[in-house]
């Protein structure tokens, strides 16, 4: 039986490492940048071979791979709780860069513009969360602020502090969005009756709800696009 090639086996232009080094991070495939932060695989596979079944395992994209817990991760052989965290780690950075990266556009000027703040946040929860954004009279960005954190199928707000919040940060306007872990975008009756709550308190504080966006994994819809 042939002995199986550990990494350090492999031509020098192969290694992960070095052919980042010597043709730049671009050249590297997902697999090939997960087995840099895992550094070694088990008896029977490579870093990168590893690295490769759990991409496989995440039918090879890197969102649902976000999804993986510590516990899932730790089920692949060769992969403990430190080599797990590293994962998590990695991945959670990449979320927050593109967060970071949308922020600096300051200025909402459509539902899509909304999805794009708010997908890197919400769209790998397993559970309900309710945000809302803050705008000025230009419909620049003030600050975003978590209303509530519930369950799988629903959370629970409070008017009067989303309310209280968009005075304390002399917001102009209002943007309510949420996430439906289920993949099912039609908003449910509660989702319409707090929108229309908090329309109608935003009237008496003469603070606009300009949308109300509900958050999917790869797509979302828009209370004010469908003229709700």
């Amino acid at each position: 039986m042939l002995q199986k090639l550990s990494i350090k086996d492999w031509a020098l232009e192969d290694r992960p490492r070095e052919k980042l080094v010597a043709k730049g991070i671009q050249s590297l495939s997902d697999a090939e940048l997960i087995a840099i932060l895992i550094s070694s695989g088990n008896r029977e596979e490579s870093a990168v071979e590893l690295s490769k079944r759990i991409l496989k395992s995440a039918e090879n994209n890197l969102n649902t791979l976000g999804k993986l817990s510590l516990n899932d991760l730790q089920k692949f052989k060769g992969i403990g709780e430190a080599k797990a965290i590293s994962i998590v780690a990695a991945l959670e950075l990449g979320r927050r860069r593109k967060l970071s990266e949308i922020i600096e556009k300051k200025m909402i000027k459509s539902s899509k513009d909304v999805f794009e703040f708010f997908h890197p946040i919400l769209a790998d929860l397993p559970h309900e969360e309710f945000w809302v954004v803050f705008l000025n009279q230009s419909n620049k960005i003030i600050d975003k602020y978590r209303a509530s954190q519930g369950g799988i199928a629903s959370t629970v707000i409070d008017v009067r502090l989303i309310m209280k919040a968009a005075i304390e940060k002399l917001a102009s306007g209002i943007i309510l969005c949420h996430n439906h872990p289920s993949g099912n975008l039609k908003p449910s009756k509660s989702d319409i009756d707090i929108t229309t709550k908090l329309r109608e308190a935003g009237k008496i504080m003469d603070i606009k709800v300009l949308d109300h966006v509900i958050v999917t994994d790869e797509k979302y819809f828009s209370f004010g696009d469908e003229g709700i």
